[in-house]
């Protein structure tokens, strides 16, 4: 359990509408006039009754003491300290001990327009919804930022949606609510407290049955964002496999969501995927629906990682991340295993079946450099070009090696 000191000027209501959390790290120079101007529009146009929390996990500067001061400064402002850092974890801190209808959290930038923070509570007050999430990849949003972000941004949600079967368009804005009571619920089952918390909670909540209602917001990207792209990426997927990983178990879910899972895996079992043309073909579509995905991860990867790292090792550890999370999807979805099932077989195969795309692209970048051909922009579609080539023979080898054993065991689940 993270620890936390709070600070708090004057005495609150125990019944409020709505609390928003501002998660803070490093804040100084921001803090103060993202409060004040979040605070007149709260006093002057919002008509619920709210209670501002800034959250300052683990600050190194005077984000703290600027915290304190607004708290003395200004009527329903408190400031929460933790002593971890991770947005996450100030999210579980501040929405668990909550006394409010709705809780909600923005970041600290503003990005988001806050006219639309009352459509977003709006629905959970009503009882229409049980989530709430700001998209700006919703048809409606008006969105300013840099070429590279939102290709990473729709990427990863491209993952999301074909990896983990979601269906929310944006899981990373900065700008979501959930009913208290809800938020009660899912916070014990939330394994991070980083920047998946986010992913984490939508996941869990469709998972659950809950109705996540989508806001089209106006947004305007922070040029002075501290957040770390590739290592925040990398972690992602690692959550994202997680996640993947854990679902055919129960693990981190509900049980009502569990025993409808069960219901509908029943309903699907005595069907092997090896036994008609029709099931090959399925599986070759899902296999190429995941391929799609791991080609735009891969390529987002490899470009983060190439002027770091040489385009080598780029491509060798993009491969690598995105081939294990290919993997798993392809057990999941492509050949319907679920559980602890020959996992270990499965996963030690696969890893050597992913020697293939890595030594084919490896051989081309070798075979390009050999010639005198460089930059960015041809290494990339050198070696997509060299996986894409591989991919046929890595489908063979995945159902006829790796998962042939499938047709004994189909759409079982075990529990842990």
């Amino acid at each position: 359990m993270t620890s936390a000191l709070v600070f708090e000027s004057q005495q609150f209501q125990l019944s409020i509408d709505v609390e928003i959390a501002v998660p803070v790290f490093n804040e100084e120079r921001a803090l103060s006039a993202s409060i004040l101007r979040l605070h007149a529009y709260l006093s002057e146009h919002f008509p619920l009754t709210w209670l501002i929390t800034i959250a300052d996990n683990a600050s190194t500067d005077r984000t703290w003491a600027v915290a304190c001061r607004l708290t003395q400064e200004l009527d329903g402002v408190r400031a929460v300290r933790l002593e971890q850092k991770g947005r996450g974890g100030a999210l579980r801190a501040v929405w668990s001990q909550s006394h409010a209808a709705v809780v909600a959290y923005m970041d600290v930038d503003l990005s988001t327009d806050l006219a639309a923070l009352l459509p977003l509570v709006a629905p959970l007050l009503s009882g229409h919804s049980e989530v709430a999430i700001g998209s700006r990849l919703a048809r409606g949003a008006v969105v300013v930022r840099g070429a590279q972000r939102e290709l990473i941004s729709r990427a990863y949600n491209l993952i999301l949606n074909y990896a983990l079967a979601s269906s929310f368009s944006d899981a990373q804005c900065g700008f979501k609510a959930v009913r208290a009571d809800v938020a009660r619920g899912l916070l014990p089952l939330i394994m991070d407290n980083g920047w998946f918390f986010d992913t984490e909670l939508l996941v869990l909540a469709e998972r659950n049955g809950l109705r996540i209602h989508e806001v089209p917001v106006d947004w305007i990207d922070d040029p002075d964002s501290r957040v770390d792209v590739v290592s925040t990426a990398v972690n992602d997927l690692r959550g994202v496999t997680r996640m993947l990983r854990a679902a055919p178990s129960g693990r981190g879910v509900l049980p009502a969501w569990s025993e409808r899972a069960d219901d509908r895996d029943t309903q699907r079992s005595g069907h092997g995927p090896n036994r008609t043309s029709g099931e090959l073909t399925r599986q070759a579509l899902r296999f190429a629906r995941i391929g799609a995905v791991s080609t735009v991860m891969f390529a987002v990867l490899f470009t983060a990682l190439y002027g770091l790292v040489g385009p080598f090792l780029a491509d060798t550890v993009a491969l690598t991340v995105c081939g294990a999370a290919n993997l798993a999807a392809n057990r999941r979805f492509t050949f319907s295993v679920h559980g602890r099932t020959a996992r270990a077989r499965h996963y030690m195969l696969g890893t050597v079946v992913g020697v293939l795309p890595l030594l084919t692209t490896l051989t081309a970048l070798a075979a390009l450099k050999a010639i005198g051909g460089s930059g960015l922009g041809v290494d990339l579609s050198v070696v997509t070009g060299a996986n894409l080539a591989a991919t046929a023979g890595r489908f063979i080898l995945l159902r006829r090696w790796v998962f042939k054993d499938r047709a004994r065991f189909p759409c079982a689940i075990e529990r842990p």
